[in-house]
């Protein structure tokens, strides 16, 4: 299933326990952008820019924006999401795909490749949360158990105020209400990509429930997954990081997954959400790093 470049098909792939909606642009080899939690509106501008020469395909992860789940209490383990991607590829009939991951999403194709090499042709791993590579995995393993206790308890916006202190992430604008917590305005959400973080009010109950499906169910599983660094070292690994990432979690956890590969890091423009802050840049960047893996 293609598009030609400008026009955009979207389609939905039903997968163990979900519905994934998925979107195609453009012809020729095929891309995948994968995010978590983020899902297909996250990459629309890069997207749109990689179509004229490549067949590109974003999608909402399980429990996320467009993707339904049957049990909205099931936890959303990574090797799972994994499978969701693999589904999605053979789907597609044009693999092996390369894989554009973005933070969770870096880690889930960082896991597909592991598990069906046969799939996939190269990995920009761009951020990917991998704590448990880090020397103070412990510690960070305890907060996030906080993040979780603290939505369950206060609400988004504790959890929000905690989950942008660990990662050193830039606080947004202030919410217009003040009654509204941190994780109520734009700045927090949109930091991670979360669907519907800069979205009109229609968009609250989404926003809500991808809040309520990442903090529970998903934000766990992404940072405790430990790749098998002996299969995946060889590899078309690159591993990307944000200009702007300087000490950020996410900063850290890429140079020790490059360390470990034996890859040097890939800069690119921006930080933690570079592709959407400057398309652009981002996409005459991203082809750089493609051309050599």
């Amino acid at each position: 299933m293609t598009g030609t470049a400008g026009t955009l098909t979207d389609a939905v792939l039903d997968v163990a326990g979900a519905r994934i909606h998925f979107d195609v642009r453009g012809t020729g080899p095929l891309l995948v952008l994968v995010g978590s939690p983020m899902g297909a509106d996250g990459f629309a501008a890069t997207a749109a820019l990689l179509a004229p020469d490549h067949t590109v395909v974003t999608f909402d992860p399980r429990g996320t924006g467009r993707s339904t789940v049957d049990d909205v209490d099931a936890d959303s383990p990574v090797p799972l999401r994994a499978a969701d991607l693999a589904a999605l590829v053979e789907h597609l009939g044009q693999g092996p795909a390369t894989l554009f991951g973005s933070s969770g999403g870096a880690v889930v194709s960082l896991a597909l490749l592991q598990a069906r090499p046969e799939l996939v042709h190269a990995v920009v791993a761009h951020e990917p949360p991998l704590q448990e590579l880090l020397p103070d995995a412990a510690v960070r393993r305890a907060t996030t158990d906080e993040m979780v206790r603290r939505y369950r308890e206060q609400g988004a916006g504790a959890a929000w105020a905690l989950f942008m202190e660990a990662a050193n992430l830039p606080v947004g604008p202030p919410a217009a209400d003040p009654t509204e917590g941190p994780g109520d305005g734009p700045g927090e959400a949109a930091a991670t990509g979360l669907p519907g973080a800069d979205g009109p009010e229609p968009d609250r109950e989404r926003q809500a429930a991808d809040e309520r499906h990442f903090f529970l169910h998903e934000m766990r599983e992404t940072v405790r997954w430990v790749p098998d660094l002996d299969v995946l070292r060889g590899r078309r690994v690159a591993v990307g990081i944000g200009a702007d990432s300087d000490g950020q979690l996410c900063d850290l956890t890429s140079r020790a997954l490059a360390d470990r590969l034996g890859v040097t890091p890939e800069r690119f423009p921006g930080g933690h959400i570079g592709f959407m802050q400057d398309p652009v840049a981002f996409d005459a960047r991203l082809r750089e790093v493609l051309a050599r893996l």
